[in-house]
């Protein structure tokens, strides 16, 4: 099979299985592996006692060495599976859905639509706390509706169509690659006194490796909006993406405040910090509660299926 066909079935199998908690009880996560091996570097190397350059320095290293070893990971692991035939490639299929995100980012955002339905606007922080840094005490029930959305829309780029894209690109190393690069990200690429310097370069880099992912997201995003106001939707991410602080979760998150007719974005209160940020798509709705977290769902089941027909049609093409 070639390497769309694979991603295709992979894709296919994440959404309907995603990640079976049966399963990730009793055995560690890969990510948890990679996650335990980037927090020993950031113990054993981010000395607070050395000076500004030694940790930038260390940090670089650290990402390097850790890509290096993913991409060098990913080749022999490709290697031995081809050497199992049609059983290797099944069980490459199943490698990469472990390491997508449809249906567990669905379920993750459903629960707070679910959360706010049952439980009020305890049970909608309760389960938003579970995929935002925000500070959900703070939050109020649109607060709650915003933060599950734009966590919706990111993360469709960087759980899923960023690792579909790389593994599409350069196979399991660029598949390994990235998730290296972007759990790096979100351990130690905060701009925090300890991470400044030491996470400065996993930064960079995952900013690098998401411009793609991020703009092709906001694509399917307004794609699976419809054509009718596809240009009219389409200016409205191409003036917002850049009023968002990461230079590229503004796009997925524009998109999806253009096709959903909210304000998302805005100020955002995190333990440690507030962000004062403008709103995308400001003369939207600001004001949103559980039924917008069921149609930003949607949007986004349809996102997914016009990704999966891109990459159905490059499967057939190469």
């Amino acid at each position: 099979m070639s390497t769309a066909a694979v991603l295709l079935a992979a894709l296919v199998l994440d959404r309907i299985v995603g990640d079976p908690d049966w399963l990730w009880r009793r055995l560690p996560h890969p990510v948890v592996w990679v996650g335990n091996l980037i927090g020993w570097a950031d113990r054993r190397l981010n000395r607070e006692t050395d000076s500004h350059e030694t940790r930038e320095k260390a940090g670089f290293a650290t990402i390097a060495l850790l890509i290096l070893g993913a991409i060098i990971s990913g080749h022999l692991l490709h290697g031995f599976l081809g050497l199992g035939g049609f059983a290797g490639t099944i069980a490459e299929i199943i490698i990469v859905a472990v390491l997508l995100a449809q249906k567990s980012l669905a379920e993750h955002v459903s629960a707070v639509a679910r959360g706010l339905r049952t439980e009020g606007l305890a049970g909608g922080r309760k389960a938003v706390s579970m995929i935002v840094g925000r500070d959900p005490e703070r939050l109020d029930v649109a607060g709650v509706s915003r933060a599950a959305i734009e966590s919706l829309a990111e993360n469709a780029s960087d759980g899923v169509v960023a690792p579909a894209f790389w593994y599409l690109v350069f196979g399991l190393p660029g598949l390994l690659a990235y998730k290296v690069i972007n759990t790096a990200d979100s351990m130690i690429g905060h701009k925090t006194p300890r991470h400044l310097a030491f996470g400065r370069a996993s930064a960079q880099i995952d900013d690098l490796a998401n411009w793609v992912p991020a703009r092709l997201t906001a694509l399917m995003i307004l794609a699976a909006g419809g054509f009718s106001a596809f240009a009219v939707r389409a200016q409205i991410v191409l003036r917002d993406a850049g009023l968002h602080r990461s230079p590229n979760a503004g796009w997925p998150e524009s998109a999806m405040a253009a096709v959903t007719g909210l304000a998302l974005g805005g100020p955002r209160i995190y333990k440690d910090d507030v962000a004062n940020e403008p709103f995308m798509n400001a003369a939207g709705r600001t004001v949103s509660r559980a039924a917008d977290i069921d149609r930003a769902l949607d949007v986004f089941d349809r996102a997914m299926l016009i990704g999966w027909l891109g990459v159905a049609v490059v499967a057939l093409v190469v």
